[in-house]
């Protein structure tokens, strides 16, 4: 059982890069990915996504994905050699038409600031992608530490709560058959006639709402059900919703059918652990 909340980093640095990817998963009913990406790794999006598709399957997952040059690295430094072809040849001419002397220094070349040009490293993702890709599955995988723990919590109250569960139909089961004990109980002597016998008001509700022992079962079957569910590692979070609806069903079937005082007090009990574990499944993947 995994918690749709958590949160996974990971660092990795190369000879000219330092790559960060974060990432943070909040509740969602369906699979949301947003993705911040670096313009430089715009064509591998598609395979980070799909890299999270293989390890999340509900949840809204955030991702953030940061690329720094270390010093250095970022900027390379340009020479126009042609221009400055063109400057040296000019230079010539001018020194043999006039008659110059003297020799051409360095130095004035600096005077010249469109013979120097800076430029950003062009970045091929093709260099970097296993490097983005190793570092994205770096990040899932303490992300997938992260809702483990906080699913392992979870997953100690879901138990609880379905073990009271199953103490509730049990206790259903007796007081169901109590009533019906006493419902189709022979009259004691002296009570013999029809005038006589008097039903109680609960007998009056068994008898004319009906039988409650198939409801009884299948909310027996659905506890047995979600004790199973409860410790699997695959995502469980959507059967959980469908089997606390089935269950929330039955009990309300079961307190319409026998209105009964101790049967009320004991559904209402059962709802309130079904409710409970309604609420924190909406946090279960």
């Amino acid at each position: 059982m995994r918690s749709m909340t958590g949160y996974g980093e990971a660092t990795t640095q190369r000879e000219r890069v330092k790559l960060v990817v974060q990432l943070r998963t909040l509740n969602h009913r369906h699979l949301d990915i947003q993705a911040r990406i670096p313009r430089e790794y715009l064509a591998l999006e598609e395979e980070i996504r799909r890299a999270i598709r293989q390890r999340i399957a509900r949840g809204r997952v955030e991702i953030f994905v940061a690329r720094a040059s270390l010093r250095g690295q970022s900027r390379t430094l340009e020479l126009d050699e042609e221009l400055l072809a063109q400057y040296l040849r000019g230079f010539s001419r001018v020194k043999k038409k006039f008659g110059l002397k003297g020799n051409l220094d360095l130095s004035l070349l600096t005077n010249i600031p469109e013979l120097f040009r800076l430029r950003d490293v062009e970045v091929r993702h093709e260099d970097e992608r296993s490097l983005v890709m190793r570092t994205v599955q770096s990040a899932l995988k303490k992300l997938e530490r992260s809702r483990e723990r906080e699913g392992g919590q979870l997953k100690s109250d879901f138990l609880l709560q379905a073990r009271q569960l199953r103490e509730i139909c049990a206790a259903l089961t007796r007081e169901t058959k109590n009533l019906a004990q006493s419902h189709f109980k022979e009259p004691r002597e002296g009570q013999n006639s029809p005038e006589t016998f008097k039903e109680s008001p609960e007998s009056q509700n068994w008898t004319l709402k009906g039988d409650v022992n198939e409801e009884i079962v299948r909310l027996k079957s659905h506890v047995k059900e979600l004790a199973h569910l409860i410790p699997r590692r695959e995502p469980i979070g959507k059967k959980l919703d469908f089997l606390l609806q089935e269950m929330h069903r039955e009990l309300n079937t079961i307190s319409s059918k026998l209105p009964n005082l101790p049967v009320v007090r004991l559904v209402l009990s059962g709802k309130e652990k079904v409710e409970r574990i309604r609420e924190q499944t909406q946090n279960i993947e």
